[in-house]
């Protein structure tokens, strides 16, 4: 049976929007594209060969996101955050954790756990070779997978947003120390453990928990500094 290409084509845009939009979210996460610097357009549609009206959809997204700034007449530019607002957002991450694990539940199933297991094994491995590249990476693979536990996609879309607004804070923290680099990966590993094992018996009111507690403590530290950036060893995810 031949497919139609009335139906396929608007598929095939659609993911190639997809696509675009995550390749260049994940630049601005990992700090490929520092705070303040300017985007073009024109080089970005060159570049993913795409016409400049679906590059300027995605980069609508991205500022939707909070993770672009467009200023008529001067151009695009990567976002910052806030101490002000960087409080307002953990403060409503620490709460969202708990629905994710309680509104619209998906019991743990074989191959999450495994994955689980495959994210905590490579955190170890990460102590070994530190790289906060690959840090960050693991962090947001952890995130996405713990987000399957729920399918309620109100509550997926709105967690994704504040987590990418907020995620490349401690990477610019770290980035620069391997010392505090280690500190992080080593909190991070203690977690994933402790979430895996409420994982393996099912427990999803304590891999809520858990989450939250994290969060919490984070935010404990980088209000502790009294400065306008969160602490260099304050792990805020």
């Amino acid at each position: 049976m031949e497919t139609d290409p009335l139906i396929t084509e608007p598929k095939r845009a659609r993911e190639r929007f997809e696509a675009t939009h995550a390749e260049i979210r994940a630049r601005i996460v990992l700090l490929d594209y520092r705070p303040g610097t300017k985007l073009s357009e024109a080089l970005l549609a060159e570049e993913f060969a795409m016409s400049r009206t679906p590059m300027r959809r995605v980069l609508a997204r991205l500022e939707d996101e909070g993770l672009l700034s467009s200023k008529h007449g001067v151009g695009t530019f990567v976002t910052n955050v806030e101490p002000e607002e960087l409080g307002q957002v953990y403060r409503l991450r620490k709460e969202l954790v708990l629905l994710q694990t309680s509104l619209d539940v998906v019991p743990p199933t074989p191959a999450l756990v495994a994955q689980m297991q495959e994210i905590v094994a490579r955190a170890k491995t990460l102590r070994i070779t530190p790289c906060a590249r690959d840090f960050s990476l693991l962090d947001q693979e952890m995130f996405l997978l713990l987000l399957d536990l729920t399918r309620n996609e109100p509550l997926r879309i709105m967690s994704k947003r504040l987590y990418f607004r907020t995620t490349r804070i401690w990477l610019q923290q770290v980035a620069g120390s391997e010392t505090a680099l280690l500190e992080e990966i080593d909190v991070f590993a203690r977690e994933a453990a402790e979430i895996l094992n409420a994982l393996e018996i099912g427990d999803l009111d304590a891999v809520g928990h858990i989450r939250r507690g994290h969060i919490s403590l984070s935010f404990a530290r980088m209000s502790a500094e009294r400065g306008s950036d969160p602490p260099a060893n304050g792990y805020i995810r």
